[in-house]
């Protein structure tokens, strides 16, 4: 953290049994921030707390703790290893590597505080206090140590142009060791010899000594790689940092210096769009953008050896960048006439962008911040009025402003979607819905100019996060998903829909190209979510609007994806099983638009077909009752022929025995008595059990249990016999001339459905004597087996054996 943290909040009470100096948890001076380094080189936050150090039985040695404030849990125990390197940085840091790769830091609210654990560190690993590194000699062989400690110091050779060579050649055999790293870095910082290097390097260019200037790039490369916070606050200087830069443009691997100090003088203007009149601030500011320019195009990408010898410019520009934001955020001046001029209509275009990009930028800093300051630091981007300036911006004709303001308002909404939220419920009680802030995000996306629809993409994914009932609050007095998807179908909705139906009037899309099929797919995957998670919001608006008839007509699109889009939209409305839909869809025939994409398929074996085949396996599988009957009363005659799933015909199954129940109500509780004998495991147990049903062997039914007493055979008989007689007249019926089919081949018709069967009334009084269904040998409805054909003598057989009927 910067030398001057921001004034922590009112710190609870708390005791340790351990400290540095048996002081209170209390006391700022341990108040400390703990950070790892991730695989991006960054610093990531894990808290804040209070250090101590004490002996830990565990790991058998003194060791650093540090609780955190909020809750007093264990946010770091690390042992203090004899050989492990410590580093102490600008007064109030110290940094080491747990392991490989895996660096820690402390970041301390006073320099007392770091002090005091430095102070521990030193006492454990036998150190002198007054160093700002330990270091590790567990690489050095027992030569190159002896040699290093018989040798009180690192002896530099005279700075002068003739000896470069040795210098660099001293610097490069020095880097591998680090004691050695140590005392060169020591000798370097004791004898200002950094200045005198750069006064070498004015000579050099002078004369166009270019081997000297080689030899100086090298120096100061292998200076970079000492990893040493002393010495970056010397190259970083403003006096130093340019010739610092100079040294590095005479690459010896390049046939041609760089002209990095030209870019960084000439071409790279630093534009103040409001006045900064701190001038610390303002040197700052220089300073970390030439030190990320040194890190991001002058330096020459790492090698895996020495990219941990580089965490400390890491650091550098990491802290720099957080006490910028700090210092910028307490210039109360400064927003206020930052926020006035974003939002005066007399700034010129110009200006405004310039002021849109300036705090687009101090957002993108503020992800550096902890998020204890994050917190603050938006908060006080609201209080100035962020919100309602963003408004005016996006309602501006310049597509780049636009652009910035977008990214401004993307890190509001993955900061805090509820202040935006609160906000756009508060004005829409003054405001049109027009000039709402969410419909003019939606507006933006809708007309991304871009053909891929980059933008159009990322303004979905906020609105997804705005509407997700997952982020949002439930308070004792309000619910805030309540209000919230009230006042977004009431204002916002039709706003979103808009390009939907305007494209769907007629029985295919009026507009069909790949940029409108891109954008409805976006619009259809924000209404597949809001039918998943909205629940009875998206129900009223769907039923009310007609929505799910117009998202079909984009199943007739050439754009598979889009056409597939609209299947998951249906998918996923099947799914919730709500009867509500299921008689909106039976009523307005729509599986219609469906079946006939799947005929247009065709056999072909693809995405579609498998999609379509899903979605009615879920319907059989689920065994919803209603749209089974309307599936097969209505579209039979077209999916009949499809045998190489068993998926219609097991819908139809479905419906004959949905029939038969209804036909017969006794016959339906019998087998519910059945089936609450029998194990019942899935649904295609059930279809088996059906199918056992009627097709029970003799033989089964002699070794089984007598279900229906002997004493009521006669009624029992009749009454069982008679569903079955009429299940096998139907299949008999199918063939023969007494079945009639009323096909409709226009399937474009919404109002009347494409097939229709009915069969003719006069069967009925055909089906009740029990000798006619006996008399249907080896039929599968017949209760003779095939081993024993019916008869018109077996008749009583046939009976006797019915009345035995079993659970298997």
């Amino acid at each position: 953290a910067p030398d001057q943290p921001p004034a922590p909040p009112v710190i609870a009470s708390q005791s340790g049994g351990c400290g540095v100096a048996g002081g209170r948890m209390t006391d700022t001076r341990r108040r400390v921030k703990v950070y790892t380094l991730n695989e991006d080189r960054q610093w990531d936050d894990r808290g804040t707390g209070h250090v101590s150090s004490c002996y830990v039985e565990r790991l058998k040695g003194m060791s650093l703790l540090v609780r955190a404030e909020s809750d007093g849990s264990l946010l770091l125990e690390s042992k203090i290893n004899p050989n492990t390197a410590y580093q102490k940085q600008q007064d109030t840091l110290i940094v080491w590597s747990e392991a490989e790769n895996y660096d820690l830091a402390l970041s301390f609210q006073e320099k007392a505080g770091c002090d005091e654990i430095w102070e521990k560190i030193c006492q454990v690993q036998g150190k002198d206090p007054s160093v700002d590194i330990t270091q590790d000699l567990v690489d050095e062989s027992e030569e190159e140590r002896f040699d290093d400690m018989s040798s009180p110091g690192l002896e530099l050779p005279s700075c002068e142009l003739s000896r470069l060579e040795e210098i660099a050649e001293l610097v490069a055999s020095s880097l591998p060791s680090p004691l050695r790293r140590e005392k060169l870095a020591l000798a370097l910082e004791n004898e200002g010899y950094i200045k005198k290097l750069l006064e070498i390097f004015h000579v050099c260019e002078d004369l166009e000594n270019i081997e000297g200037l080689h030899h100086l790039y090298e120096i100061i490369k292998g200076i970079f790689l000492l990893n040493r916070t002393a010495l970056f606050e010397v190259m970083f200087s403003e006096e130093c940092i340019m010739d610092v830069i100079g040294c590095l443009e005479y690459d010896p691997s390049l046939s041609q210096s760089r002209k990095h100090r030209e870019f960084l003088t000439k071409t790279a203007k630093f534009k103040e769009v409001i006045p900064i009149s701190d001038p610390e601030l303002k040197q700052k500011i220089h300073q970390t953008y030439r030190v990320q320019y040194i890190q991001d195009m002058v330096l020459p990408t790492p090698s895996v050896f020495e990219e941990n010898m580089l965490s400390t410019l890491h650091s550098f520009i990491f802290f720099n960048k957080v006490e910028i934001v700090g210092m910028l955020q307490e210039d109360e001046k400064f927003l206020t006439d930052l926020f006035a001029q974003l939002t005066d209509e007399a700034t010129d275009e110009e200006k405004r962008q310039e002021l849109v990009n300036f705090l687009k930028e101090f957002c993108a800093f503020s992800q550096t911040l902890q998020p204890q300051n994050r917190d603050a630091f938006f908060k006080t981007l609201s209080n100035m009025g962020i919100l309602p300036a963003l408004e005016v911006i996006l309602g501006m004709d310049d597509a780049q402003v636009r652009s910035a303001a977008t990214d401004i308002f993307s890190y509001l909404v993955e900061y805090n979607p509820s202040m935006v939220r609160e906000f756009v419920m508060q004005e829409a009680q003054q405001n049109d819905d027009d000039i709402l802030l969410i419909n003019l995000i939606i507006e933006h996306m809708i007309c991304d100019t871009d053909p891929e629809l980059g933008g159009a993409v990322l303004l979905m994914g906020l609105l997804r996060t705005l509407v997700d009932p997952e982020n949002m609050l439930a308070t004792a007095n309000k619910t805030e998903k309540t209000e919230f998807l009230g006042f977004f179908y009431k204002h916002c909705m039709h706003v979103l829909t808009a390009p939907l139906l305007a494209n769907t009037t007629e029985d295919k899309p009026s507009k069909d190209d790949f940029q409108t099929a891109q954008l409805l797919a976006l619009i259809l995957e924000l209404l597949t979510f809001c039918v998943e998670h909205h629940t009875y919001h998206i129900k009223n608006y769907i039923i009310n609007k007609d929505i799910l008839r117009r998202v079909l007509v984009l199943m007739a699109s050439k754009h598979a994806f889009l056409a597939l889009c609209a299947l998951r939209f249906k998918r996923k409305i099947i799914g919730l099983k709500d009867e509500f839909y299921n008689r909106y869809i039976m009523k307005s025939f729509l599986f219609e638009p469906v079946v006939k994409a799947f005929l247009n398929n065709g056999s072909r074996y693809n995405l579609m077909n498998s999609a379509i085949i899903e979605m009615f396996e879920f319907i059989r599988v689920e065994d919803i009752k209603s749209l089974t009957a309307h599936v097969i009363e209505n579209y039979w005659k077209a999916l009949e022929d499809v045998d190489y799933v068993q998926t219609f015909k097991g819908l139809k199954l479905r419906f004959e025995q949905q029939r038969e129940r209804q036909d017969n109500p006794k016959l339906d509780s019998m087998r519910s008595i059945l089936r609450n004998h029998r194990y019942r495991r899935d649904a295609r147990t059930l279809e088996d059990e059906e199918e056992m049903w009627f097709n029970t062997d003799e033989d089964d039914m002699e070794d089984g249990e007598a279900v229906v007493p002997p004493s009521d055979k006669t009624k029992n008989d009749e009454d069982i016999m008679d569903p079955i007689s009429k299940f096998m007249e139907r299949k008999k019926l199918k063939e023969s001339e007494e079945k009639e089919v009323l096909l409709k081949t226009n399937l474009s018709g919404r109002q009347s459905p494409s097939f229709k069967l009915s069969f003719s009334s006069g069967t009925k009084s055909n089906l009740t004597s029990q000798s006619s269904a006996s008399n249907l040998p080896g039929s599968p409805g017949s209760p003779g087996s095939p081993g024993s054909p019916g008869s018109p003598g077996s008749v009583s057989k046939s009976t006797s054996q019915m009345a035995a009927i079993t659970t298997k």
